[in-house]
Order: structure tokens, then C-alpha cells, then sequence
């Protein structure tokens, strides 16, 4: 291992979830890189939404909660340019060994990637509140 990988596995941490011999492919690539890089990079993912919504949603501090969490999911889902930098965050944490398992069923582990990031961001919704003037 080289040591960029070594640096990054020991960077984002441990395993978030449990992986037995009965996990898939997806669910162990899930806990074991996906939730970890998810986690550590969650500052960045708010504060890349305090910024997105500055610049296309200039009302969202004056939604309802249930629009603001409407907001969040079409944003990562119907918006390609900011679902594929979010998405460049989280790869960019992946090992060479671990891209390499992730192009080879990137569609699957795209929609959980980003599933796991709205439910992130929609569990955080108010933090965007005590943002609003950054």
C-alpha cells in the first residue's frame, strides 16, 4: 500500500456500519469508504450547500422546513453540476484500489453515494438556518 492510501484510510477513520461475510459488495464498500468519507467530509458538503443556495435559491431561508428538505434532494438530484462536485469530493478520498472497485459498479454506488448525502444534508436542514449569514 502506498502511502497516499495509508494516509487516507488512517485520514477518514474506521468502518461505519457493520460488515460480515454476508455483506455485498456495495454494502461493505458502503461502510467501509462510503460512510467514513461522507462523515469527514460534512463540513465541506454544508458549507458547498450555503453556497449553492446562495446562488440559486436566494428565498430558501424563508421555506418551510418540508420545502427546505425538498430543496436539499432536488438539488443533488436534478442538479448534474453540484451532484457531480459533491460526488468529486467523496472520490477524491478514495484509494486507487478503491476507484477501481467503484468504476466497476459506479451507477450503484452513485445512487447510494447520493442517497446517503441527502439524508445527510436533510437530517442537518438546520444548521442552514444558523448559516444564513455566512
Amino acid at each position: 500500500m502506498n502511502k497516499r492510501d495509508t494516509f487516507l484510510k488512517e485520514f477518514r477513520g474506521q468502518t461505519i456500519g457493520s460488515v460480515t461475510s454476508q455483506s455485498s459488495t456495495e454494502e461493505s464498500f458502503q461502510n467501509e469508504v462510503l460512510r467514513p468519507v461522507l462523515k469527514l467530509q460534512n463540513d465541506l458538503f454544508i458549507a458547498s450547500f450555503i453556497n449553492y443556495v446562495a446562488k440559486n435559491k436566494a428565498d430558501f431561508y424563508g421555506y418551510t422546513t418540508e420545502k427546505k428538505l425538498l430543496v436539499i434532494e432536488n438539488a443533488i438530484q436534478k442538479d448534474i453540476k453540484f451532484r457531480n462536485a459533491l460526488k468529486g469530493m467523496i472520490i477524491a478520498l478514495f484509494t486507487a484500489d478503491e476507484y477501481a472497485g467503484y468504476i466497476n459498479n459506479s451507477s450503484n454506488l452513485n445512487k447510494r453515494m447520493m442517497t446517503m448525502l441527502i439524508e445527510r444534508l436533510k437530517s442537518q436542514v438546520q444548521l442552514f438556518d444558523s448559516n444564513q449569514n455566512i
